[in-house]
């Protein structure tokens, strides 16, 4: 019989070591300047709204509200505030980022410039949404398999 050579998991991470990872982040994080730590906490956001985007859970929708409401938490700035800064009133913002209204590229541009992330993320963020709620709709979805390339391909043969 041969002996097991193999690492496992337990020797890598265990509770002794998870504890001192944590302490090693924590004291890390302490020596960051503000200006860094509003850095990390901006660059996790952008991290949400990707992985919101390409994950294909479609249980849970969250609006573009949602997003930008983690922004102005952040950057402790009310939404009257943005819409001061979009030029705008905060009820139109509001019908936008709730998804009453459809974003237009003005209003894209806008969220891109504010958030420093690419404008395409919040369209694609509306496109979901519009999806989930397609998909919501368990009935409406099977409609759609009647599309499929291979009716037609099985009809013309």
């Amino acid at each position: 019989m041969t002996k097991n050579n193999e690492i496992q998991p337990e020797e890598i991470w265990n509770d002794e070591k998870k504890a001192g990872l944590k302490d090693f982040v924590l004291s890390h994080s302490k020596k960051q300047s503000k200006d860094r730590k509003l850095r990390n906490e901006l660059l996790a956001i952008q991290y949400q709204i990707e992985d919101y985007i390409e994950n294909e859970n479609y249980d849970d929708k969250l609006r573009i509200l949602d997003f930008v409401k983690m922004y102005l938490n952040t950057l402790n700035i009310s939404l009257k505030k943005l819409a001061e800064l979009f030029e705008m009133k905060d009820s139109n913002l509001h019908k936008y980022l709730t998804g009453e209204r459809k974003l237009n590229a003005n209003i894209v541009l806008k969220l891109s410039s504010f958030s420093h992330i690419k404008p395409e993320y919040w369209l694609r963020i509306e496109v979901k949404n519009e999806l989930i709620e397609v998909y919501k709709e368990k009935d409406k979805t099977q409609d759609y398999q009647k599309y499929d390339y291979r009716n037609l391909l099985a009809n013309s043969h």
